[in-house]
């Protein structure tokens, strides 16, 4: 008999296409509530996720069966990690295949908040323009200021590759410092995360949310940034206090900020909406074609693996 895979939202085709070459695929195609996908998790030997849907240890209880959850994502906050242990339940995410559009994502917010990019778009098209003017919508300057990066992992690396083409001083803050060879390549400093504020012209998140990340930015740190300075998050929208965020904003403690994350996703705290000094994406950071089919492939690659005895590519843990 072929083992059960569910698919539990919508996905690129080829993770379907690949799998149902081996298993007998159903493939949910909307979005589904903790209650809905416990009611229908049942039979199924692997389920492929997105970061959209709650794996919570009440789902996980109700598929006695299931082997391995493969998480369409590189953060997997959306899964119970420890009742997925508990049950030997392998658990995968899709790294590695994200970084360089995810990084994409970091410095097309960094320029649009540098240089005004939405609020100079919002103008043209209110037919409000009318030539050019030479205090219009100034921004400020990207060449040899300061690029601090909060997570210095595959990400915040590529952030910081980003840097070199306006020669910019890269910092970074994490809690083991790289070898001397890495951060000569990418001719980055470890600093304090002390310095990593006061220093920073633009500030970019690009960790995962653990309990030492999770609203590590609140009134307390952005006070203590440069009022010039740009925070920009594509990492973990917890990792900022939001209402703290706006209040930064609107008093002037930085000039501006870049988010494709939120702390309370999808809700967004409404002060921000109406900022004109804050760029809000959709928790896009990933969002290309090319990239979007290598994470659907790399998750249904891991199921395959589980499901065939062996280890998978990208596993969360071990067992």
């Amino acid at each position: 008999m072929r083992k059960l895979v569910f698919i539990t939202n919508e996905l690129p085709d080829v993770a379907y296409r690949f799998l149902r070459l081996q298993y007998a695929v159903t493939w949910n195609k909307r979005q589904l509530t903790e209650s809905q996908l416990a009611s229908k998790v049942k039979p199924f030997h692997a389920i492929l996720t997105t970061l959209a849907d709650p794996v919570t240890e009440k789902v996980l209880l109700a598929a006695p069966r299931l082997k391995c959850v493969a998480n369409c994502a590189v953060g997997y906050n959306n899964i119970d990690l420890k009742a997925a242990r508990t049950r030997r339940i392998w658990v995968t995410n899709t790294p590695d295949v994200l970084t360089e559009a995810t990084a994409d994502t970091a410095w097309a917010l960094l320029l649009a908040c540098a240089r005004r990019v939405p609020e100079g778009d919002r103008i043209v098209r209110a037919g409000k323009f009318k030539g050019a003017h030479p205090l219009m919508l100034l921004g400020v300057d990207l060449h040899e200021k300061t690029l601090g990066i909060f997570g210095f992992g595959r990400i915040g690396k590529a952030v910081a590759r980003r840097g070199r083409g306006w020669a910019m001083k890269v910092i970074y803050y994490q809690r083991h410092r790289e070898s001397l060879a890495v951060e000569r390549r990418y001719n980055a400093h470890c600093v304090s995360f002390e310095t990593l504020l006061k220093s920073s012209d633009f500030l970019s998140v690009n960790s995962p949310l653990t309990p030492e990340t999770r609203g590590r930015f609140t009134a307390t740190e952005f006070r203590k940034m440069k009022p010039t300075a740009i925070f920009i998050n594509t990492g973990r929208g917890a990792t900022h206090r939001e209402k703290d965020l706006a209040e930064a904003l609107q008093k002037g403690w930085i000039y501006s900020a870049g988010l494709d994350v939120y702390e309370m996703e999808p809700r967004v705290e409404k002060r921000l909406l109406k900022l004109q000094n804050c760029t809000l994406l959709p928790h896009i950071g990933s969002a290309t074609v090319e990239t979007r089919n290598a994470m659907a492939f790399l998750a249904a690659e891991n199921i395959h693996a589980v499901l065939s005895g062996r280890r998978p590519k990208t596993p969360v843990f071990s067992l």
